[in-house]
């Protein structure tokens, strides 16, 4: 029985629902939303033997196919996704299929990409084990691999037709993943929440301890979590307006993120990019220039970076971020703050080209 604390979210055809043992008691779900359908779960090298045969077992006969892919940012490539739609194809699936992408944000990302395009769409339903892909991989429908001149940059809006999100999973993250995912929630509360802002720094401790937080605080996390990014999409599905808030530090975390190789972790790549951006907002007048310096305590407070990398020059991040999606007509646009909760630029669209000189001051401004 699903418990009545995973009461579903409506979003864009997805169901999403949030609750203690979901992983092993979702099979009442998967079978009444994908019927009969022939299911292959997409996992990594780390999640599968922890997760896959429980997984494997609540859907019942026949036993859904396990494909993997090596863990880690470096697999989210054309290649694997090339792999895995063979593997899909010489196995004879077909459009009565369906993917469960069982893992974090490169799992969700990659296994999303195979379902929207493998014989022109299949459903997918996403089963993330991590914060990170809690609380903002697993929704809103992005789908993508990742190229050599940036992260997701090749996609599909795909959205699940079910999401299910059992947040004692996060028991078995280490504290480095915790915090991966801890800097979305930050993110989250900067453009929507102060009063989310206040209670991430009075429970960043308990949420990022061994261990992971207790139940009650888990599921909160994640409960409002998602509740803010579904409230966000679900008036922009196609990112053409407020979705573009959701992209706050990605500009210039993304740029972080591919010029360390992925060495550093999505969470604080964007971390040091909220710190940037942020201090861009404030540079161009538009942005509370106190922002900033709550940013760095409540990041440090996760064990989260807040400085440019030394080894990355000025120009280098700059370039990088030509790539972005963002970019139009040579500027990049950005999504800025301008004060705890509340996001510039509503009347352009919430997207705002900076010049260079402006970015370059703040990114010496944060090393």
């Amino acid at each position: 029985m699903i418990s009545a604390a995973a009461s579903p979210i409506h979003l864009h055809g997805s169901r999403v629902l949030i609750g203690a043992g979901l992983l092993d008691e979702g099979g009442v779900e998967l079978r009444a939303t994908l019927h009969h359908r022939r299911l292959a779960i997409i996992s990594d090298s780390n999640v599968a033997p922890l997760y896959a045969a429980r997984l494997a077992a609540t859907c019942g006969t026949p036993s859904p196919t396990i494909l993997t892919i090596p863990a880690g940012e470096a697999s989210k490539t054309r290649e694997q996704w090339s792999r895995l739609t063979d593997e899909l194809l010489d196995l004879h699936f077909g459009r009565d299929s369906a993917i469960l992408a069982l893992g974090g944000g490169v799992v969700g990302d990659l296994a999303g990409f195979v379902a929207a395009t493998y014989l022109r769409g299949i459903p997918v339903v996403q089963l993330p084990t991590t914060l990170l892909a809690m609380i903002d991989a697993s929704i809103g429908g992005k789908t993508g691999v990742d190229t050599r001149a940036g992260k997701n940059l090749v996609g599909a809006f795909h959205h699940p037709v079910l999401v299910l999100v059992d947040p004692t999973l996060l028991g078995t993250l280490p504290v480095e993943q915790l915090r991966n995912g801890l800097a979305e929630a930050v993110k989250h509360a900067v453009i929507a929440s102060a009063p989310d802002f206040v209670w991430l720094a009075t429970n960043t401790d308990s949420i990022i301890r061994s261990g992971g937080p207790g139940a009650a605080l888990a599921d909160h996390l994640v409960r409002r979590n998602v509740q803010i990014k579904a409230d966000i999409v679900a008036r922009d599905e196609r990112e053409t307006g407020v979705r573009k808030i959701l992209n706050f530090g990605h500009t210039i975390g993304h740029a972080i993120e591919t010029l360390s190789g992925f060495a550093m972790l999505h969470g604080e790549s964007v971390a040091v990019g909220m710190v940037v951006e942020a201090r861009i907002a404030a540079r161009v007048g538009i942005g509370d220039p106190g922002l900033p310096e709550m940013l760095i305590e409540v990041l440090r407070q996760a064990g989260l970076p807040t400085v440019v990398p030394a080894a990355m020059s000025s120009d280098a991040i700059l370039e990088a971020t030509r790539s972005d999606k963002k970019a139009r007509e040579g500027l990049v646009e950005y999504a800025l703050p301008a004060k705890l909760g509340v996001m510039a630029g509503a009347d352009r669209g919430f997207g705002i080209p900076v010049s260079d000189a402006m970015v370059c001051a703040a990114l010496d401004n944060s090393r």
